[in-house]
């Protein structure tokens, strides 16, 4: 151990086969599987990203019959550490584990909520129309309501002020009163006395 010649084993010939690996030579093969890995990744991603393109493109035809007006949709491809293609702010289309099923996912207030999964881009994107659809019949909703819920809003309004009026003018009143009767006890007070 100290003092031992590390290149020599006890009769005095070099050691050959059995003596471990250099470090040097051990980081390098460690470097070179860390860049076939890398390599492997990078390829997986270059497939992710790809074929979320494709379905982008799929997309085109559905996302030009959206009318000019209506900015609910945002579309748009990520090239994250997850690629990603977002429909509109909650909604997504990202790849499975084995990067060949599309999986459709939308953000919850509960948590992520899985609307599809499909190895097909012509069912997903069917799934997407659907979601589209569904979108823009809540928005035609919740603007066809939006009449009626104003027309309550300010009939609650006029009652509040109302309410708030009478409670003011009660008060007055009852100032007025107060004011009154203490004058006619003063008055009173001083005309017995």
């Amino acid at each position: 151990m100290w003092g031992r010649n590390r290149d020599k084993t006890e009769g005095g010939a070099p050691a050959a086969a059995d003596e471990p690996q250099r470090l040097k030579d051990a980081v390098r093969a460690a470097r070179i599987d860390a860049a076939e890995r890398t390599g492997v990744v990078v390829e997986l991603r270059d497939a992710e990203l790809a074929r979320l393109e494709l379905l982008n493109e799929a997309l085109d035809p559905i996302f030009r019959e959206i009318p000019a007006g209506i900015d609910l949709f945002d579309r748009g491809l990520s090239r994250g550490e997850t690629p990603r293609l977002w429909i509109d702010a909650i909604a997504f289309v990202e790849m499975g584990r084995d990067k060949r099923v599309y999986r459709f996912l939308q953000d919850t207030r509960y948590g992520r909520k899985i609307l599809s999964e499909s190895p097909e881009i012509g069912e997903t994107s069917g799934h997407i129309t659907r979601y589209l659809a569904s979108r823009l019949v809540e928005r035609e909703r919740a603007l066809s309501g939006d009449s009626a819920l104003v027309a309550r809003e300010e009939r609650a309004a006029r009652s509040a002020r109302r309410r708030q009026m009478r409670r003011v003018i009660g008060a007055f009143l009852l100032g007025i009163a107060f004011t009154l009767l203490s004058l006619f006890a003063a008055l009173w007070m001083l005309a017995r006395g």
